[in-house]
Order: structure tokens, then sequence, then C-alpha cells
């Protein structure tokens, strides 16, 4: 079935197969959180926020292999309803944790890894770019990955784009700011380091609700600008 990027609570993952990864999606906790399985080819996975549920989360590492152990967490911002399931996924799995430096303080469990705009992590031999986008909260962070130049899955786009957003970019607009200041620093990494380095074909996988394409999004920076939220 192809992938839709739309979950529900309680549902089944949706699935997308690419040439050097897998990424799973499923929806948890009270506020529809979306958690992202991402597992290499060679069996080495990392997911993108526990946010709630563990054993639903438990769940779904193993569905990505029943073999390979979850190598990472990676956490896109420190507010709680990201978190809620992280201490017990560590736990069980041993998996090393990473977010955002600037929001590493306030996490409720142990960091591993401070993140910085432009560091990379490995899953096995897939590599992510983290997209620092400052503003939903201090340390959020994006993960970005791209498709080989040639590609032989039947989802696959050859040179492709997918960003992990987190809450920081959604259909329809960026995340909740507290401030004008914030929402400037946010809308200014948003066009920085994002709209304006990256194609409209860039698949976007948000912290909530279904996916969305820049391309989809990119007629609409002005109007946000101006709407200021």
């Amino acid at each position: 079935m192809p992938y839709t990027g739309d979950v529900r609570p309680g549902g089944p993952s949706d699935v997308r197969v690419l040439d050097e990864v897998v990424v799973r999606k499923v929806s948890v906790g009270p506020m529809d959180n979306n958690a992202y399985l991402l597992t290499s080819s060679g069996g080495e996975q990392l997911l993108v926020d526990a946010a709630a549920e563990p054993d639903r989360l438990l769940e779904l590492v193993r569905e990505g292999s029943s073999s390979a152990r979850l190598g990472t967490v990676v956490t896109t911002h420190r507010h709680a309803d990201h978190v809620g399931a992280l201490e017990s996924v560590l736990t069980v799995t041993g998996a090393h944790h990473a977010c955002g430096a600037d929001d590493a303080a306030a996490m409720p469990t142990v960091v591993h890894r401070r993140l910085h705009h432009g560091d990379v992590l490995a899953v096995g031999h897939v590599v992510l770019e983290v997209v620092a986008l400052r503003g939903h909260t201090p340390g959020s962070v994006a993960l970005l990955y791209r498709e080989p130049a040639r590609t032989a899955a039947a989802e696959g786009v050859p040179g492709r784009a997918h960003l992990f957003t987190g809450d920081s970019l959604f259909p329809g607009g960026p995340g909740r700011t507290t401030d004008p200041a914030a929402f400037d620093a946010l809308m200014t990494d948003l066009e920085e380091r994002v709209f304006d380095p990256l194609p409209d074909d860039t698949w976007v996988y948000p912290g909530h609700g279904r996916d969305t394409t820049l391309g989809a999004e990119r007629p609409h920076l002005a109007e946000w600008r101006r709407r200021g939220w």
C-alpha cells in the first residue's frame, strides 16, 4: 500500500520503502503526536520523538527489525507531549538520546548528544543532517535525509529530500511561538535553512497531523509573515 502520510491514533503505521531506508509513521498519545522510525537497509534504527505510548513505540521498533536494536532516539524539541515515552524507550532499548543543544537542559532524561545546526547523524550508512529551527523552542531541530541520485525503489525519487520537522513546520504554517522575536527567528530559519536551499518536492514529516511538501507551503510564506503566526 503506498505511503499516504496520514495515520490515526491506535491504527497501523504508515510505511514508506525507499532504497536506503524504510520510514514508518505512527500517531500516539492524547495529542496525536507523530513518531517516526527510520530503519536502514542494514537494519540500524533511529526513532524521531518518543512522544507517548511506549509499548506502541517498542512494537514499532520490532516492526522495523526483529533482530536489530534501536540505536538512537532524537527528540525534536523539549515540550512535554514529545517526551512522554522517552525514559521508558531508552531504558528498554539502551538507545542513545540526542536533542538540540539549547533544549538539552530541559529534557526529563539523559542526553547523550547535543545537536547543533549542520551536525550529521548516521543510521548505519544513511546520513541525516541536523537543521536547527529556533523559535518554537530555542533548541528545536529538524532532520534532513536525501535519497540517492539513483533509486530503484517504487516510492523513491532520485535526490529527493525528506525533512522531519517536529513542531517547527506544519501544513499551513510554522509551529506556535510565544512572542514576536521567537516568531521572527523561526520564520527566518525556515526561509534560510529550509525553503531557500530545498526544492518543492521535499517531503515534510511534521510532529502532528498529515505530511506536506515544501511546494505546497512555499506560496504562503509571505502570508505567514503578515499574519505573525
